[in-house]
């Protein structure tokens, strides 16, 4: 098991597990929200497996972690100013934005695969990982239906040998990310987490800053 603690050079941690994700190991990770289950979106043996363990259901996408908005928004066909605002406002940190995917990213990463859902977390390590991997899957380190985890004793309880390397962040939030989906002519909030609802929204539509 690796450690990672705030304040700490993520260079190391993240060389480990980029070298983990490339060749097909499903991990979990800390990020700014609770632990994540990650792996290559890349390579779909991995994928499957990561939904094995979650006991993910049909129709319930995984996002991906990136580095940065651009990176982000590399995967996108299009993005409209309310996009923009909610990621000027809310980045990084606790917000999955739900865009339309761009041509030839053609993960299959569970959901509609017209659309894609991004995200860039407030925490070192994750967005070291993912400026030497890309984007990765990423999903809540708990069984579907289950509480997330956000200390990584419950992960170790819920998953054990199944996960080939957990990174020890210490006691994290607790508090998922909120995720909206933003299409041509529609927002509309798919689960409140940790930023309210209508924070996300006012923003949105112009009317606040960030919360």
């Amino acid at each position: 098991m690796l450690s990672f603690r705030a304040g700490e050079d993520p260079a190391g941690a993240a060389r480990e597990l980029a070298r983990a994700l490339r060749s097909g190991k499903v991990v979990i990770i800390p990020t700014d929200t609770v632990y994540g289950l990650a792996c290559d979106p890349s390579l779909p043996a991995a994928v499957a497996r990561l939904f094995r363990l979650k006991g993910r259901k049909e129709g319930s996408p995984l996002a991906l972690l990136a580095a940065s908005p651009s990176q982000a928004f590399s995967l996108t066909k299009e993005v409209g100013e309310e996009a923009r605002r909610l990621a000027e406002a809310f980045w990084p940190g606790a917000l999955t934005l739900v865009l339309p995917r761009a041509p030839g990213v053609g993960w299959d990463l569970g959901g509609r695969p017209e659309t894609i859902g991004v995200r860039v977390p407030d925490h070192l390590l994750p967005r070291a990982l993912a400026s030497l991997v890309g984007p990765f899957a990423a999903t809540s380190a708990n069984p579907s239906g289950g509480k997330e985890a956000d200390e990584i004793a419950e992960a170790v309880r819920y998953f054990g040998e199944g996960v080939d390397l957990y990174v020890d962040g210490g006691k994290l939030p607790g508090v998922p990310s909120s995720v909206v989906e933003v299409l041509p002519g529609r927002v509309r909030v798919l689960r409140e987490g940790a930023i309210p609802s209508r924070a996300i929204l006012d923003v949105a539509e112009g009317r606040g800053g960030a919360w």
